[in-house]
């Protein structure tokens, strides 16, 4: 098919890959990493000038939620539904649990980065909160 009618695209590989940017946005793929295995999260993050959307394409997910405060204020889980958009709002913490076999789809500003990203070093008390959906949801 001619790339200026139809872009096809796919990843099957591990971790975060923009796939499609097209003027102000961007179309992603996420799958599981070592980096966000439950006992490796150290930090969440949040974005100053975009909401992300999540799209839980198969596998099982968790988005880790701290909240819109300075810092992170407490860990909530939001267990993920295959098919469902979760639009995580601008300037809210935020991270994920993912399963092996997972694959998120994010759309997002197409800037999306460092530049206008925050992250925050979780407490001990918040990493064991993690620990814990971890454990409850079965994540290991």
């Amino acid at each position: 098919m001619d790339d200026s009618l139809l872009e096809i695209r796919d990843y099957d590989g591990i971790g975060y890959k923009p796939l499609i940017d097209f003027g102000e946005w961007r179309v992603a793929i996420l799958r599981y990493i070592d980096e966000i295995q439950p006992d490796r999260i150290d930090t969440m993050e949040r974005h100053m000038e975009t909401d992300e959307v999540f799209v839980l394409l198969n596998g099982r997910g968790v988005l880790l939620m701290g909240g819109n405060e300075k810092k992170v204020d407490r860990v909530k889980p939001q267990v993920m539904e295959c098919g469902k958009l979760y639009n995580v709002r601008r300037a809210v913490w935020h991270s994920i649990l993912l399963s092996h076999d997972a694959t998120i789809l994010l759309v997002e500003n197409r800037n999306t980065g460092k530049e206008n990203t925050e992250y925050d070093q979780l407490s001990a008390t918040h990493r064991n909160s993690i620990m814990d959906i971890a454990r409850r949801e079965s994540f290991d």
